[in-house]
């Protein structure tokens, strides 16, 4: 997948078009909440059965670089998917404007608690062009979970651990970068039911998320973001479990608004094409407010 390329104006476009019609960008969401469609994973992005999501290089794009933006979308968090669609062009500007990745391909999904929702995991292809935003498009923002502070996070990540297939690390040793956006906590192991279930792998027992994250980590380079739009903002549960798993990689986002500025920003550091005194700058230019730019350097800050 992702053999197309980016243009804003594809973005504008389509904007125009659903206010024009009436439709709303998340297309596939509204027709379930008016009861045109079933309450489940729409079928382009359903995980079951599927071999491998693949980053591919093409004539477009010969050095492809994969990027996962996975999201809670359980109570509140189910608004940030909207905040990724509204700012696409920011996000794909910095990445192709500034050079932070030449031929990024970026793959959306969704995560939602295995033990009590319709819609526990979805999951796009790489893509390049609008196609992103049509996969955000089909994503169900169910706004379930649990009565607790663990959501099935770590079944996304056993998905990306072992159905994704990336020519930038196959080819070249490259390894990929995976955003993982939420409020809460991975439950301690992946369960085979429930990978059977919702994937279609037969495990022979549960992994622990430990084990899953030291084999998802040797391709991407893995990230949680905790944006400040729920009561979990300041839960040092949350926070004290995603350090243990993650390290420095978990940055708190001030101003949920800057989740695009965020994602670029942090790849542009860690590609070594933008330094942390320089992020600011980049970000005021692409026309980022200067709450989401102070917001986004703080956050990138307190990281390093």
């Amino acid at each position: 997948m992702g053999h197309t390329r980016w243009a804003d104006e594809h973005h504008a476009y389509r904007a125009r078009l659903r206010a024009e019609t009436g439709r709303d960008a998340f297309e596939y969401d509204d027709d379930i909440r008016r009861g045109r469609a079933q309450r489940r994973v729409h079928q382009k992005m359903d995980p079951r059965g599927v071999g491998v999501r693949e980053s591919r290089d093409s004539d477009a794009h010969p050095a492809s670089r994969a990027v996962g933006v996975l999201f809670d979308v359980t109570g509140s968090m189910q608004s940030v998917p909207r905040i990724l669609q509204e700012n696409l062009p920011r996000l794909m500007g910095l990445l192709l404007r500034k050079g932070y990745l030449d031929d990024p391909q970026i793959l959306v999904g969704a995560i939602g608690d295995a033990t009590c929702d319709a819609a526990p995991l979805q999951v796009g292809q790489f893509e390049s062009g609008i196609e992103i935003e049509e996969d955000l498009g089909r994503l169900f923002l169910e706004g379930g979970g649990g009565g607790h502070i663990t959501e099935s996070y770590e079944l996304a990540l056993y998905f990306m651990a072992r159905h994704s297939s990336l020519d930038c690390y196959e080819k070249r040793g490259q390894r990929s970068h995976l955003f993982v956006i939420g409020d809460e906590v991975p439950y301690p192991a992946v369960k085979r039911r429930e990978v059977a279930r919702h994937v279609g792998d037969r495990l022979q027992a549960d992994i622990h998320v430990e084990e899953l994250l030291a084999e998802l980590k040797r391709t991407y380079e893995v990230y949680f973001v905790l944006p400040r739009m729920t009561s979990h903002w300041n839960n040092g549960t949350v926070l004290r479990r995603w350090a243990q798993l993650l390290g420095q990689n978990v940055l708190r986002l001030e101003e949920p608004a800057g989740i695009c500025e965020l994602i670029a920003s942090t790849i542009g550091l860690d590609e070594g094409k933008v330094d942390l005194d320089d992020v600011t700058d980049h970000l005021r230019e692409y026309g980022a407010t200067a709450p989401v730019a102070q917001a986004v350097g703080n956050a990138l800050a307190a990281r390093h």
